[in-house]
């Protein structure tokens, strides 16, 4: 009877060691992990650099990025997005930042405007 729960308590723990080990390969680490929403969330921190938000502003943000993010094409992390789903990723952040910068301050505009044309400048073809 005791080796019964004995192996029993052993065979418990060694699943639980496993699944906690496991958990973290799952889920994206925050702020910008592999994928789609890690590419999104890191052009959104450069774009960002330097801007303080009201809090009002971040939710209109969030509202605005929610909104977009399920615009955006699917494809595969870790490979590259073939060109007509690369155009339709420009096509849809264009129409984001629009949205975005429409609701920052005329200083907020000018610290985007600059991180905005730092990034283009990064691109490849510099668009």
């Amino acid at each position: 009877m005791k080796l019964s729960i004995a192996l029993g308590a052993v065979g418990s723990a060694a699943i639980l060691a496993f699944a906690a080990s496991a958990a973290p390969a799952q889920s994206p680490s925050p702020g910008g992990g592999p994928g789609r929403a890690g590419f999104a969330e890191r052009r959104m921190q450069a774009l960002l650099k330097d801007i303080t938000l009201t809090a009002a502003q971040q939710a209109k943000i969030d509202s605005i990025r929610a909104r977009y993010s399920a615009q955006l094409p699917a494809f595969t992390p870790g490979t590259r997005p073939d060109s007509a789903t690369r155009a339709r990723m420009r096509e849809v952040f264009q129409h984001q930042d629009d949205e975005i910068r429409g609701i920052l301050t005329a200083d907020q505009q000018k610290a985007w405007d600059k991180n905005l044309a730092e990034m283009r400048a990064r691109r490849p073809g510099g668009q």
